[in-house]
């Protein structure tokens, strides 16, 4: 079992950054994947980024250029800095981890105010 907690959700305005992180804990040796998906109210949950063991990034086409996926792997942590912020980002992102499946964080919210 992987156990995920996330963090550096808030409110900011458009235009604005912010960086969230989420821990992993438990079976990490099995985690391939690491990425990052967000809900807005009313939508489907999306990819956002995604990050493999290796490293290798990619990310939602209207993101790229703006938000920046990393991992460290010796902090058992992914990190998602958003920057150049619009109010269309405005979500619940959640961290993901997928081993033979997919496991969730709880999820942070995102508001971003025009």
């Amino acid at each position: 079992q992987v156990q995920l907690v996330e963090s550096g959700g808030g409110l900011v305005q458009a235009g604005g950054s912010l960086r969230l992180s989420c821990a992993a804990s438990g079976s990490i040796f099995s985690i391939n994947a690491m990425g990052w998906y967000r809900q807005a109210p009313g939508k489907q949950r999306e990819l956002v980024a995604r990050i493999t063991s290796g490293g290798s990034p990619n990310y939602a086409d209207s993101v790229k250029g703006r938000f920046t996926i990393s991992r460290d792997n010796a902090k058992n942590t992914v990190y998602l800095q958003m920057n150049s912020l619009k109010p269309e980002d405005t979500a619940v992102y959640y961290c993901n981890a997928y081993t033979s499946r997919d496991h969730w964080g709880q999820g942070t919210q995102v508001t971003v105010s025009s």
